[in-house]
């Protein structure tokens, strides 16, 4: 476990922590625990955290204690040659999204999936998810019962993550998406306006031009501006890709945060609702 986002709860990640050890060895140092500010420590902590993580050659996962902010700070100064060198699997999401981006970009697959402290909450439908996608991650899912934006089928390579995570690392020319992107989004707190203005935004920046297909997860607690949904902003700016849009896909920040293995095979069929992950 490492923490190199914002600071978290000290007793729901133990709680995470104390799961994963009934089946794992788990590392960790309480160091992870420091607070400055907003964040779980300096720059200079986090990022010899997650250096030191990316270069050991015996670990099997990096798990994040918690999102928040901070990696946008470090992620960019980080040794991600080692991780390329010695993959392992990191595991996180929301401000994880960051790692997720840099991991796409040395061509290693990543797990977008709750953080240390959120499997504290013991739900253990989720846990036991959670763990079947870490341990056989290429074992294909079928979601069906999801609402079709845009009609059509299309197959690629699922990527993306926390919308304003994405916009961030497009601002700093990190941002690399696979040739044949399959590209879920989900976001928090966000106003429709400003979610409008990232996906404009990377639109106009042709970054979205080779998208295959997109899914829509939870956008939570995002406010309409003057009346206009986040809904309404999603369906008018993805409806101008001209590919399959499905929305509904239970993963981000709402209740269930369905794993997704970036890096793999997506299928989408809009026309029957569904997504086969994986295969």
């Amino acid at each position: 476990m490492i923490a190199p986002s914002s600071a978290f709860d000290r007793a729901l990640a133990l709680r995470g922590i104390g799961w994963l050890a009934e089946r794992y060895r788990v590392e960790f140092s309480w160091e992870s625990f420091a607070r400055e500010g907003f964040l779980a420590g300096n720059d200079e902590r986090r990022l010899g955290e997650l250096d030191a993580a990316l270069r050991r050659e015996d670990l099997c996962a990096i798990v994040c204690a918690r999102g928040g902010y901070g990696l946008t700070r470090i992620a960019h100064l980080a040794d991600w040659t080692s991780l390329r060198a010695h993959p392992k699997w990191i595991v996180g999401f929301s401000d994880v999204t960051a790692m997720h981006v840099e991991a796409q970009a040395h061509e290693v697959a990543s797990i977008h999936a709750d953080n240390v402290a959120g499997l504290g909450r013991g739900d253990a439908h989720a846990r036991e998810l959670w763990r079947r996608v870490l341990e056989a991650p290429g074992q294909a899912r079928r979601l069906s019962g999801l609402s079709a934006w845009c009609a059509g089928s299309a197959a690629g390579t699922l990527c993306g993550g926390n919308l304003s995570l994405l916009f961030a690392c497009q601002a700093a020319g990190r941002l690399r998406l696979p040739d044949d992107p399959v590209l879920a989004l989900e976001d928090v707190t966000e106003a429709a306006y400003r979610i409008d203005r990232m996906l404009s935004a990377l639109l106009a920046g042709g970054v979205f031009s080779r998208v295959r297909a997109v899914l829509v997860g939870d956008f939570s607690d995002c406010p309409p501006s003057r009346g206009v949904t986040v809904e309404a902003v999603l369906r008018e700016r993805l409806g101008t890709l001209g590919v399959p849009v499905l929305a509904g896909l239970p993963f981000g920040h709402g209740q269930k945060n369905e794993p997704l293995v970036f890096g793999l095979p997506a299928s989408v069929d809009a026309d029957r609702g569904e997504v086969v992950l994986g295969a």
